[in-house]
C-alpha cells in the first residue's frame, strides 16, 4: 500500500514540474496521426494544426504506463513473482489455464 502512494506521489510531482517546463512546446513528432479522440491529449496546448506534433502530457502518459512497473521493481515495491502467480482475478479466485 505504501508503494502505491510513494510511486503516485513521485509521478504526480514529476508531472507538475515537467508540465510547467514543457507547456506549449512540441516534445516529439509522432509517425502517425492519432485517432480523433486521442488528438485532444496528444496535441494539448500546442499551436497549429499538425496533429503529428506531440505534447508533453501525451508522452508522459505513454512513458508512465511503460516504465511504472520497472521503477517499482527497481525500488523494491513490486510484488514478487510468486505472489503475482498466486494472485487471483477480481473475484478473488485464482486463475487457472483453460483446456
Amino acid at each position: 500500500m505504501k508503494s502505491m502512494f510513494a510511486i503516485g506521489f513521485a509521478f504526480t510531482a514529476l508531472l507538475s514540474m515537467f508540465n510547467s517546463i514543457f507547456d506549449g512546446r512540441v516534445v516529439a513528432k509522432l509517425p502517425f496521426v492519432p485517432i480523433t479522440w486521442i488528438q485532444g491529449i496528444s496535441h494539448r496546448n500546442l499551436l497549429g494544426e499538425d496533429y503529428t506534433d506531440c505534447s508533453f502530457i501525451f508522452l508522459y502518459i505513454l512513458c508512465t504506463m511503460s516504465i511504472r512497473q520497472n521503477i517499482q521493481k527497481l525500488l523494491g515495491f513490486a510484488p514478487s513473482r510468486a505472489a503475482s502467480k498466486q494472485g487471483g482475478n477480481i473475484f478473488g479466485a485464482p486463475t487457472q489455464g483453460l483446456k
